[in-house]
């Protein structure tokens, strides 16, 4: 067999956009070389990164486990982000669902010539509807001040597990 000949092996993974120069910049540190991108069907806020790195090297099974350890740092990362806006997004929509209701119910009450009571079932029903958006501004807020010490952990964490990687594949 030729001296020079090079075995590689492919790895493709579909990330978030905005977290593809993390994942390039992490790949290289296991071995891997960014070999192209695409976009997946369907997935306007995704992107394919295809990687490839030689076969044959010392350590293989150490920087698969490491490799494992910063996947999983990712996932963390991309859970506590959506965590920022999911409790914030139920109560906006359970306040939105709820001055609804009351605006359906002040509705009915002026169909039926009851203007006091119809009077009186909107303002709950207005309020629901402007509440919503305050409401998820907090959240999101006090959410996010929650979460960005923990991201920011995460992101030392995938780093160590870079640094180590890349270790291996120096020496």
């Amino acid at each position: 067999m030729s001296e020079h000949f090079v075995g590689y092996e492919y790895q493709d993974i579909t990330v978030k956009r905005s977290m593809a120069a993390v994942y390039i910049d992490g790949y290289e540190n296991f071995g891997w070389k960014l070999d192209g991108t695409r976009d997946p069907a369907g997935k306007p806020d995704a992107v394919t990164l295809s990687f490839k790195r030689d076969r044959k090297f010392r350590g293989k099974a150490e920087l698969t486990r490491l490799q494992g350890q910063f996947d999983a740092c990712m996932s963390e990362i991309l859970s506590l982000e959506a965590s920022k806006v999911v409790k914030a997004s139920a109560a906006a929509y359970t306040v939105g669902v709820a001055g609804t209701a009351f605006m359906a119910a002040s509705v009915f009450a002026y169909t039926a010539g009851l203007l006091p009571l119809s009077i009186v079932l909107a303002v709950p029903g207005l309020a629901g509807w402007v509440i919503p958006y305050l409401l998820f501004s907090k959240i999101r807020r006090d959410r996010s001040a929650r979460a960005a010490p923990l991201i920011d952990g995460k992101y030392d964490e995938a780093y160590a597990v870079c640094e180590r990687a890349s270790g291996l594949l120096a020496g």
